[in-house]
């Protein structure tokens, strides 16, 4: 499939699509997602996921995500979790999140990729 078309199912896929460097800088952030954490893609693009993940979450998060890129092994493989994240405005969003390992040829870790949708119950009971 082209590159293009590849761009374009991706740009939109009606979830949010985020993925990041080895450090966890943002290095796509779909439509889906600028809509979801209120983001655009400029403001998003190079900086920290930090800027959706609760301040009290961060360490959690990031042994994880660390762990999960020196091993190769993701902890929730397969599965979809629900937690919160940060929207831009400052209020909180729940969402339903999976991740995935991205790997090149060999098999080597190049980045991750999470793909968020709302969680619209706890959303609801949220507000």
């Amino acid at each position: 499939m082209q590159a293009d078309v590849l761009a374009e199912v991706f740009e939109q896929a009606p979830d949010a699509m985020i993925l990041s460097d080895l450090d966890g800088n943002i290095l796509l952030w779909n439509r889906a997602a600028a809509t979801m954490f209120g983001h655009d893609a400029d403001a998003a693009l190079g900086h920290s996921l930090d800027m959706i993940i609760p301040e009290r979450f961060r360490a959690a998060h990031w042994a994880g995500f660390r762990r999960a890129v020196e091993t190769g092994v993701e902890k929730y493989h397969g599965q979809v979790m629900t937690t919160r994240a940060v929207h831009a405005d400052g209020g909180k969003v729940y969402v339903d999140l999976s991740f995935g390992m991205i790997r090149d040829a060999a098999g080597a870790v190049r980045g991750v990729l999470a793909i968020a949708r709302p969680n619209n119950a706890r959303n609801a009971a949220a507000s």
